[in-house]
């Protein structure tokens, strides 16, 4: 009987299998209704049953129901579900609208993607539409302002690079952050158009930032490229014209005031008054290198997708010239990416970025600073460019000397390719294995020449009056190779059953980069100069064989890493996020070859819990923590291999008659030297307020960078030593919150902003009162990393009296109308001792703003940015060696008792004055009107008669107006890890104004 039930219940099953066998089998995609984007992990259900399967990375399922009468339910968290009846389909593509603004807003993760709703750290998206517009040959400099925790100082000169740093400096070797491309890991994005952006992700936090291993301490910045979206096929194009100009010049003064001030000053110093008989010019340097740049932006993209191959194609073109004459930076971008889909199971595709630059001729405005305003411009007789005085024509030229007789002199260009090939196989419903190869080839190559260069000197005594301030013509060349590959294999198992939701990825990853650089110059013959031609520039074939130089130089390393990751949530409340990575290098030797890094986010989401929906206060509510241990290879290239020290010279040695040469290490590596890591933790929380329209996030953020790599000082004349010994802290508060509002159907509006608390220190160093130094900046135990230290400006003495009654000066004779210094340790002596912390460059405060709205077709856009507590040293003009053009703040010298207790007596033989002190320390504080646009939104029926499918016009400022009470062009002055705001004549920062149009058809 037994036998016969078993062999009754077999059958059943095998008739249950066969009719599940013969079910419909149903594919399609879900996206989201809002900008049309694919859902990963959204929920396909057949109602009634626990069968189902989740979307996969591009959106996609595949589930076989039992009957044409199934229903479908598509679900996922923050988005309102659908119930479908299946019918006689067997492709149902479903768009689900946000039931909560942003939380179902899919974000890129390490190796991954996930639903803002579900993570328990912090990672801000910027769409690319609010980049593609604005004038921004770099896209991260649109970023300024948007971002909490994010600072960015841009600079103005033409491809230049911005200073990057998120939530502070991390260490004293390095800030630079981590980019992403589209899965490969590189240290900039120059070859990226911002034209060709889908999104920008910036992850701050430890749980999103510790699958990047040794990568990840500097906080990540991934880069999503457009994508064709399925069912479009468009042709896009937008271009953007539009000029430059420094709207914040240097008040200097002016002929006449520089002639009172330097006659005062030769008589301050007992020397007679100068003739100015032959220097009767009044000229403004600064009208003299400035321009008008103008600027061209174009961009054309088509693309075009089915549901089995999806293709896009970007090209890009930017025509760009500096504010300072002759500069001009040209760079054209390819961007092509296609994925073919071969079955449900299984797609191929490939990615590929190139990237051509003519870089300019950098010219600086330093000279422009300096040069007094009494020379003139030219000599009219003889039609050549003048000289300067003799009283600063040693250390000074013309700046015209730079930017007209020596323009175009150099050939700089770059080049890139960056792509990828990549295979994705689904299989047991529930697992996804991806395999990814990328290369990324960076070359490049520069010519330079440097022509004769005659000035007019009226002082040159006789008939001639040409000088020869470059006598020789010379050539020089350069070459250089940047290879970069990366292999991901990754393993991906996601499910959903029941109550819990469950993604765990596992992989191998492999990253190999390298550098090999070659140099050489040449000098003319003794009789015969290198033409100015760029056909000659080549040093194997002119000038003087015996002058010819070369160098060289390479390195490369390599990385193997395991990583692995778990998200799961249960019902949606409680979410977990832990993931680790092993990361083996090729930099060091022993147990310093490998390390592990790892971390733990949880999120509790409190408007899921039945006791809070009672409220009617809040929409949603998440609180949220992580904890991790992140890595720091992203450090100075002079600790390429750290434990490999390179040789230098030493004592030589003499043995009888012959001296020999010696070497030594350059430092004693620790044999446990390994990578800088980051004990790093945050707590926050999100809420949605007000029928979402009130959107608030806060977190607290804390770091501590252990194991720096630092010098240890030799003793007795030995090598100095290098290990991990140092900490940094960094630590603040992150708030951001964003209000939107659709008024009526012809009128919404949206606010927001961000604040950023900073509070950066050093724990600890080497020894006891080791300090990195360079010129005005300090990094020591105890204080801000590159801390501004000298002495303490008190005043002016006034008159002998009062220099009496003042603490003796140690650091030299003090006379009435010298910098009075505080006496800070008290011990009535002003010494070396006295010196202190006389402003610190990081910002205590930085904020951002931004307002728009759209009525009808018109749209207006206001951004604002600042930052609030930091100080600037002023050193372009910190010299006693040479005599440069006044700041008009000097005509408020003291020149007698009373006149004045700040500004010094001028004589440039006191160097009292010119001490490191808080005398040139200037406030750093600004707030700017970051951007203003207004566009134009062309209506359907428009559209229709045009055949169109979209057009917009829009006019563009940026960097409107600066507040500032800095002197300097710009109050924003980036740098190293340890030197940073320092002026020493920084290129300024120009408003921008642009027209443009966007089409699609």
């Amino acid at each position: 009987m037994k036998g016969t039930i078993q062999s009754l219940c077999l059958v059943l099953c095998l008739m249950g299998a066969v009719a599940y066998g013969q079910g419909i089998n149903v594919s399609g995609v879900v996206t989201s209704a809002s900008d049309g984007s694919p859902l990963p992990g959204a929920s396909v259900l057949i109602k009634g049953t626990t069968q189902g399967v989740p979307t996969d990375a591009d959106g996609r399922f595949t589930l076989e129901v039992p009957s044409e009468t199934s229903v479908l339910v598509f679900s996922m968290i923050g988005m309102t579900s659908q119930e479908i009846t299946v019918g006689t389909q067997t492709t149902i593509n479903v768009s689900l609208e946000d039931d909560s603004r942003t939380l179902g807003e899919v974000v890129v993760i390490g190796y991954g993607t996930a639903t803002k709703r579900d993570l328990t750290g912090s990672i801000v998206t910027i769409k690319g539409s609010e980049l593609a517009d604005k004038p921004n040959a770099n896209p991260i400099n649109a970023l300024q302002g948007k971002v909490a925790g994010l600072s960015v100082v841009t600079s103005g000169r033409p491809g230049q690079e911005p200073d990057i740093r998120i939530r502070g400096t991390n260490s004293i070797n390095g800030v630079r952050p981590l980019y992403v491309v589209d899965g490969i890991l590189n240290d900039n994005i120059n070859f990226v158009n911002p034209a060709d952006i889908e999104s920008v992700e910036v992850l701050k936090d430890p749980s999103s930032l510790a699958i990047f291993g040794v990568r990840g301490a500097n906080g990540v910045i991934a880069i999503t490229t457009k994508k064709a979206k399925s069912g479009q096929l468009q042709v896009n194009f937008n271009s953007t014209v539009g000029f430059k100009q420094v709207v914040n010049r240097m008040s200097l003064t002016n002929a006449d005031q520089f002639k009172e001030l330097y006659n005062e000053q030769l008589q301050n110093q007992g020397v007679a008054p100068y003739d100015y008989t032959i220097w009767m010019g009044n000229t403004d340097w600064q009208d003299q290198i400035f321009q008008n740049g103008l600027l061209n932006y174009n961009n054309v993209s088509i693309t075009g997708a089915t549901d089995k191959n999806r293709f896009y194609m970007g090209i890009g073109y930017i025509n760009e010239e500096g504010i300072i004459k002759h500069e001009q930076y040209n760079k054209l971008t390819l961007n092509i990416n296609d994925e073919l889909r071969v079955s449900n199971n299984l797609k191929f595709g490939f990615t590929f970025n190139g990237y051509r630059a003519a870089l300019p001729v950098n010219k600086g405005v330093g000279g422009a600073i300096r040069a007094v305003p009494i020379a003139p411009i030219m000599d009219q007789a003889s039609g050549m460019y003048h000289t300067l005085p003799d009283f600063q024509r040693a250390q000074v030229y013309n700046p015209l000397v730079d930017v007209e007789l020596q323009k175009f002199t150099a050939i700089a260009r770059e080049y890139r390719a960056v792509g990828s090939i990549y295979g994705e196989l689904n299989f047991l419903k529930n697992f996804t294995f991806r395999a990814s190869l990328f290369a990324d080839y960076g070359f490049n190559t520069s010519r330079s020449y440097q022509p004769l260069v005659m000035v007019y000197n009226p002082q040159i005594v006789g008939d001639s009056k040409v000088d020869s301030l470059v006598r020789q013509t010379s050539v020089s060349q350069n070459q250089s190779i940047y290879p970069k590959i990366q292999q991901d294999y990754l393993l991906t198992y996601a499910k959903r059953f029941g109550d819990h939701d469950l993604t765990v990825l596992g992989g191998v990853t492999t990253y190999f980069r390298g550098f090999e650089g070659t140099g050489s110059s040449i000098q003319q013959g003794s009789s015969f100069p290198i033409p100015n031609n760029p056909r000659f520039w080549y040093t194997d074939n002119v000038g003087d064989a015996s002058t010819r130089l070369g160098s060289g130089s390479a390195w490369e390393s390599a990385t193997l890493s395991y990583l692995g990751r778990v998200l799961y949530n249960y019902q949606g409340k409680y979410l977990v996020n832990a993931s680790f990575r092993r990361d083996g290098s090729s930099a060091f030797l022993g147990s310093g070859r490998w390390q592990n890094f790892g971390a733990v986010g949880l999120g509790w989401v409190l408007s899921e819990e039945d006791f809070f929906k009672e409220q009617s206060i809040f929409d949603f509510f998440k609180v949220k923590g992580s904890w991790g241990v992140l890595g720091n290879q992203n450090i100075d290239d002079r600790y390429r291999y750290p434990a490999y020290p390179t040789l230098t010279a030493a004592n030589s040695g003499v043995f009888g008659n012959n001296v020999v040469a010696a070497l030594q290490n350059e430092y004693i590596a620790d044999p446990n030297l390994h990578w800088e890591t980051v004990h790093a933790m945050e707590g926050g929380v999100e809420f949605n307020m007000l029928k979402n329209r009130l959107q608030v996030e806060a977190n607290y953020y804390n770091k501590l960078t252990k194991d720096i790599l630092v010098i240890v000082p030799g003793i007795a004349g030995t090598a100095p030593g290098l290990s991990n010994l140092g900490e940094v802290s960094n630590n603040g508060i992150e708030l951001s919150a964003t209000w939107n509002q659709d008024v009526t159907n012809d009128f919404s509006y949206t606010l927001s902003g961000n604040l950023t608390t900073m509070n950066n220190k050093v724990r600890k160093l080497s020894t006891t009162g080791y300090q990195i130094i360079s010129g005005a900046s300090r990094t020591t135990e105890g204080y801000p990393i590159g801390y501004f230290w000298g002495y303490v400006a008190d005043g002016i003495y006034q008159s002998e009296a009062e220099i009496v009654r003042s603490p003796s000066s140690s650091i030299g004779e003090v006379f009435p109308g010298d910098i009075k210094y505080r006496d800070v340790n008290g011990d009535g002596f002003i010494t070396e001792a006295d010196r202190t912390l006389i402003g610190n460059p990081t910002p205590d405060l930085m904020y951002g703003a931004s307002a728009s709205a759209r009525y009808k077709g018109f749209d207006l856009g206001v951004e604002l940015t600042g930052v609030y507590g930091n100080e600037i040293f002023r050193d372009w003009n910190r010299s006693t060696f040479a005599q440069f053009n006044y700041q008009t703040e000097r005509l408020d010298r003291w020149n007698g008792p009373g006149t004045s207790n700040w500004e010094p007596i001028l004589n440039t033989s006191r160097p009292n004055n010119y001490q490191i002190s808080s005398y040139w320390i200037e406030d750093g504080s600004f707030f700017r009107i970051r951007n203003v646009q207004l566009g134009y939104n062309f209506s359907q029926e428009a559209l229709k008669r045009l055949r169109m499918k979209s057009l917009r016009l829009f006019v563009n400022a940026q960097n409107l107006a600066t507040f500032t009470n800095s002197t300097g062009f710009t109050p924003e002055i980036g740098g190293s890890a340890t030197s940073f705001g320092v002026d020493g004549g920084t290129y300024p920062v120009p408003a921008i104004y642009t027209f443009g149009v966007n089409l699609n058809f």
